[in-house]
Formats: structure tokens, sequence, C-alpha cells
């Protein structure tokens, strides 16, 4: 019963505006870091995702303290913008989201669905790096494409629904992104009452 309730929660989908970004691995490539997965090294133990948790985990920091002490996380958030400033002139002008886009996600605890200009093959390892918005919460996951269907041409150019599971995640992004999405359906829930009341 546990396990049908919490496969009933993981498969809650919700499409939004997120920052993304994806590529793809190779079979031996996953297979480390399934391995080491096992082993206990948690998947944020790489040297690309540092800087990511840092930058992120500030954002998340502030959007939280916002709600307590809005001046004073203002304060903090011009500190931090002007950090980043000094770090982007130091570092070649690049900031740990620089690869990430703005894009529309169709998410849930179980997989990921996303708009591609490339028609990625079935069983293609892709590793996914996922902000949520408006909390700026980061997720880090391995997925396996299990779909893909042509949307829509833009003259020449196609673009691809693609599907992915999870196969790699932390249990905590699991959660992280069943809360995300039961917040974003509770808000749009609301919108709609106060505008069903305004009309």
């Amino acid at each position: 019963m546990e396990d049908a309730n919490e496969n009933r929660r993981s498969s809650v989908r919700v499409t939004g505006r997120n920052l993304f970004a994806y590529k793809e691995i190779t079979e031996q490539t996953y297979a480390q870091y399934a391995k080491d997965f096992q082993d206990g090294i948690s998947l944020y133990n790489q040297e690309s995702l540092a800087d990511m948790q840092i930058f992120v985990g500030a954002q998340s920091a502030l959007g939280r303290l916002r709600d307590k002490d809005e001046d004073l996380a203002d304060f903090l958030q011009h500190l931090d913008m002007k950090m980043n400033i000094l770090l982007k002139k130091v570092d070649n002008g690049k900031t740990p989201l620089d690869n990430l886009k703005l894009r529309d996600l169709n998410l849930s605890g179980a997989g990921i669905a996303f708009i591609s200009p490339e028609k990625i093959a079935l069983d293609t390892f892709l590793e996914f790096r996922i902000v949520l918005l408006p909390n700026y919460l980061f997720i880090y996951a391995i997925g396996k494409v299990t779909k893909f269907e042509e949307v829509e041409h833009d003259g020449d150019q196609r673009f691809y629904r693609m599907g992915a599971e999870f196969i790699l995640i932390m249990d905590e992004d699991r959660e992280k992104l069943i809360q995300h999405n039961f917040r974003q359906q509770s808000l749009a829930l609301r919108n709609r009452r106060k505008q069903q009341e305004q009309d």
C-alpha cells in the first residue's frame, strides 16, 4: 500500500518553465555513476556540480529568507549579485547557470518530458540539470529516453517531444520534485479560483 501511494505521488506531473540543460552520456559513464551510487557515493560528488550547488543554494536560501525578512533578503541579494559580477570578471564571464536555458518542462518524480531540436534515440542515457523556479531548487539526475515524437516544424527545423524516466536520482531530489509539483498545482488552483471570483 505504501509503494502504491509513493508511486501515485511520484506520478503527479506539472508543466512549467524552469532552467534546464541535458547532455548525452555513455552507457559506461552511467554504469560508473550507478556503481558509485550503490557504494554510497552521492551523485553530487562531481567536481562540475560544486559551483552549481553553491550558486543555487544561495538563491534558494534567499527565497526562504524573503518570507521572514524582506529587507535583509534584498540586502543579501544585492551582495550576492555584486559577488557574482566580480566572479564573472575573474572567471571569463561565466556563471554555473550559463549553460541552462529557461524551458517548458513536464516533470514528475519519475521522469521528464521536454521539447528538443534533435531526435534522441530510445534508451539513450541523458544527464539532466534542472533548477526549479521560483525557489531555485537544483536537481541532478540521470535518465533514459523512453519515447519521442515529432511535434512541430519551424521551416526546415524539426522539434521533438522527448520523454525520459529517471533511472538515477537522489531520494531527496525526487522528494523536491514531488513537493514542487504539489506547490505548483496548489498555486494553479488558487489562481483559477481567484479568476473565477473576479469573473
